[in-house]
């Protein structure tokens, strides 16, 4: 699931508080990649200088801003029943704080930081003042931190009493920002592990462990180096993902977008099928820009669906291919989602090795939405649109320099610099660019102030739930969770890769509907990667390649969460553009590209399927193995994803009897399984339902205006 802020507003208070700030947070961002070149270098600034309060100061500046924009939304919060489990759950961490035996001064302080995060979750009506005094709160542990940070570290697990003070609120104040912005799930989660970590005596057998004191925990929350609120994980957003928000900023700021579309565009010439294929190269082109599901659905949605009410497309199959198609963004090299950055760093691999992975899920990812596309247009009889405004060749060769910052991206990647640097220099280029030409140069340098400002706020959401995952990485860390997790998933399946990457992949699912994507693949590898990679390894599949298929299957089924009902974010962006029902338009989204939920089985079950993601064989076999066996995998996935798109639509090059749609279907699943004897039948099997001329149905074929829209 991933998450929205609302759009900055042109306020007295904005301008002259929030603004500043988020300017300030996002030129901090950027500087660091430059520090180390600087005369600053040599003065020794602490916040400037170490990994610990680098990431500190990012939290700040997270919180802090989170807090301030938060306090001037003009929505109207509601009470529902996960806002009181939310507001029971952390009363429970507070009680055991006062347990502690502080001074009542210190139980007072901790009591205002808890009011502060958790008073609008019952009184909704409260959040303006709350929000602005979290603001002011968050400076607090903030300051304690810079100034203490040296006797913080060296007294480590015996920590004096404000230390305590300072960790809680901290704490406290990320889940209750997080509550505003994505929900009470996420913050329901860390809590759940916290009291796990608390009360792990009232647990019996596997689930059963040593309780911990809570100013243990506390201490190791806000002084470890990495774990905690300043661990690796959240490094992530620091290290790479606020460059790639303040790039979207950037370009949202010059009014880009408009062009991307324009080119996308050019694809739908005469074709009746031509909205569709817009919007799959508008994401795809957006994707190699923003890694966020949510925003480019919006923005596709938004310029596609002009396109998709002239040539006639019913509202939910149109509202549903906008929506599938907007998280193509999350799986396009190379500007991947948060979870792509996150691996990253578990793995210790190359951020090259991961756009090279994503390659071929994407393209496979794609012919499943165009191949709905054109069958559902075949089938419903719809026409080329006519009458509207059509960019040619010549439009193209005027702004295709406009991608020549991504490749700067690629090169840099592919030479071995870092993603920040890369990203930086982007940036640069764009705004160069844009000064250059005369139809894209900006009318005011406030412009790349507001893009600042923009890509900083984007961040916020996305940033405190990266924060919240490094917690649950922490805290089941502590209890042993992961392995005893994977002694349960090993047990239950037994030797069947099958069985543990189907209870993965569900369990994946599961937790996707309710938390964002990239603590959904924190949890889930966590959890459940240890055991598929052992299992994968008994099933003959080398341990590296294990690993790495194993992890971007993981990330990929996070993915799929996003557009799955009935939480399903990109759904609901869609919806809100084409006036539907979310839920409704979720299930649409669901069944224009059926296939992605077969398609992450074909890259981990056999050794074979691993070719797919290209380095994890590439690591393991010949270079000619490697290529052959992707070409191979390519084919009969892609036949897969075909014959599945017409068993979904009932169509092949003729309208399908509803047996004929449920046994090609039947047959569609059989190209997923990598093994070559299965292929190969199922493939001889489905030719029948492409050269078969027999007319079963009468085909209605619709025009424009007899089509509902």
């Amino acid at each position: 699931m991933e998450m929205h802020t609302d759009p900055i507003d042109e306020s007295r208070f904005n301008r002259f508080v929030i603004t500043p700030i988020l300017v300030i947070a996002s030129l901090y961002s950027l500087y660091l990649v430059i520090h180390p070149y600087t005369p600053l270098a040599k003065m020794s600034i602490s916040i400037l200088d170490l990994t610990q309060l680098q990431r500190a100061t990012h939290v700040f500046f997270l919180l802090t801003a989170g807090y301030l924009l938060s306090s001037n939304r003009t929505s109207h919060d509601k009470t529902g029943v996960w806002s009181y489990i939310f507001a029971i759950m952390a009363a429970l961490p507070l009680y055991a704080f006062w347990q502690i035996g502080l001074s009542p001064k210190l139980n007072i302080i901790a009591s205002l930081f808890w009011l502060t995060a958790i008073l609008p979750a019952l009184y909704p009506r409260s959040r303006r003042w709350a929000d602005k005094l979290g603001a002011l709160l968050v400076f607090v542990p903030y300051l304690y931190q810079v100034v203490m940070f040296k006797d913080i570290i060296d007294r480590a697990m015996v920590p004096e009493p404000w230390d305590l003070v300072m960790a809680f609120g901290l704490t406290i104040l990320l889940l209750g920002q997080v509550y505003r912005y994505t929900g009470p799930i996420l913050p329901c989660l860390v809590l759940t592990f916290l009291l796990y970590n608390l009360h792990g005596n009232l647990f019996t057998g596997i689930l059963a462990h040593a309780s911990f004191d809570f100013d243990l925990l506390l201490a190791k929350l806000f002084s470890e180096t990495e774990a905690g609120l300043f661990g690796m994980i959240t490094g992530v957003s620091l290290k790479y993902l606020v460059y790639f928000t303040i790039l979207g900023g950037i370009i949202g700021a010059l009014n880009l977008g408009s062009i991307i579309g324009n080119i996308a565009s050019l694809a739908a010439r005469g074709r009746p099928d031509g909205p569709g294929i817009v919007t799959v190269i508008a994401s795809v082109f957006m994707g190699l820009f923003s890694g966020s599901g949510a925003a480019d659905t919006q923005f596709v949605s938004t310029i596609s669906k002009p396109m998709f009410e002239k040539g006639g497309y019913e509202r939910y199959e149109a509202a549903g291919i906008a929506a599938t198609s907007g998280t193509i963004a999350m799986i396009t090299p190379p500007v991947l989602g948060s979870m792509a950055f996150v691996m990253v760093e578990i793995l210790a691999i190359p951020y090259f090795w991961i756009c090279i992975m994503a390659l071929g899920p994407m393209l496979l990812y794609i012919v499943a939405i165009l191949s709905y596309n054109y069958l559902y247009v075949k089938k419903m009889g719809i026409r080329p649109v006519e009458g509207e405004e059509q960019y040619g060749g010549k439009y193209f060769r005027r702004y295709c320099h406009i991608f020549l910052p991504i490749l700067l991206i690629v090169g840099f990647i592919y030479w071995g610099y870092s993603v920040s640097l890369a990203v930086l220099g982007a940036i640069i280029l764009f705004i160069l660019l844009s000064c250059l030409d005369p139809t894209l140069r900006p009318k005011s340098p406030l412009v790349f102030i507001k893009g600042l400002a923009v890509g900083f706020s984007s961040l916020i959401p996305i940033g405190t739930a990266v924060v919240c995952a490094n917690l649950i990485l922490t805290l089941m860390v502590m209890t042993g969770l992961p392995n005893k997790f994977s002694q349960f998933l090993t047990m239950i399946s037994g030797e069947s890769l099958m069985m543990a990457t189907f209870f993965a992949a569900v369990f994946t699912l599961l937790l996707g509907m309710g938390i964002p994507p990239t603590a959904t693949y924190v949890v889930a590898s966590a959890l459940t990667a240890p055991a598929i990679i052992q299992v994968a390894i008994g099933n003959g599949i080398p341990p590296e390649a294990a690993l790495l298929s194993t992890h971007m299957f993981l990330m990929y089924y996070a993915v799929l969460a996003d557009v799955t009902p009935p939480v399903a974010l990109s759904a609901y962006a869609s919806s809100s553009v084409f006036k539907t029902d979310p839920l409704k338009t979720g299930i649409y989204a669901a069944k224009v590209a059926l296939p992605k939920y077969l398609l992450g089985f074909s890259f981990i079950l056999a050794y074979q399927g691993t070719a797919l993601l290209i380095i994890p064989m590439w690591r393991t076999a010949s270079m000619f193995d490697t290529v052959s066996s992707f070409l191979v995998r390519l084919l009969f996935v892609t036949a897969g994803a075909v014959c599945m798109a017409a068993a979904t639509v009932g169509y092949s090059r003729r309208p399908l009897l509803k047996w004929e749609s449920w046994v090609l279907g039947i047959l569609a699943v059989g190209f997923f399984v990598p093994f070559l004897w299965i292929n190969l039948t199922v493939l001889v099997l489905s030719i029948w339902f492409f050269i078969s001329n027999k007319n079963n149905t009468l085909l209605v074929v619709k025009t424009t205006e007899e089509v509902e829209v």
